[in-house]
């Protein structure tokens, strides 16, 4: 059992910055990896980033790449979220989720826990 905690969301106008970060706790030995997601009003749950928990390759949706960042600190295993640049295309609610053991977080399907959701609303 993995428990997620998402922070930091807030509002902000646009070009504007925020920082989400996920606290993981319980059996963190079993992720593989990390991923943010977020579905906007009206919208389908999305992918936005992951990151493979050992090597640290990360991979970015088109719509945030170059904005948006994902990182770890596998010490204390926490996950962030720096998001550059912000729209108002990029309002919606953000969750943090954990795949274990051999899912990849290539698809919704592969996340195995998810957050309680944090929301982020940009303003134009």
């Amino acid at each position: 059992q993995v428990q997620v905690v998402e922070s930091g969301g807030g509002s902000v106008q646009g070009g504007g910055s925020l920082r989400l970060s996920c606290a993981a706790s319980g059996n963190t030995h079993s992720i593989n990896c990390m991923g943010w997601l977020r579905q906007a009003p009206g919208k389908e749950r999305e992918g936005v980033a992951h990151i493979y928990r050992l090597h640290g390759t990360s991979y970015y949706a088109s719509t945030v790449k170059g904005r948006f960042t994902i990182s770890q600190d596998n010490a204390k295993n926490t996950l962030f979220l720096q998001m550059n640049s912000l729209k108002p295309e990029d309002t919606a609610m953000y969750y943090c989720a954990a795949g274990i053991f051999y899912n990849d977080c290539r698809t919704l399907s592969d996340y195995n826990y998810w957050g309680q959701g944090t929301r982020v609303t940009v303003s134009s």
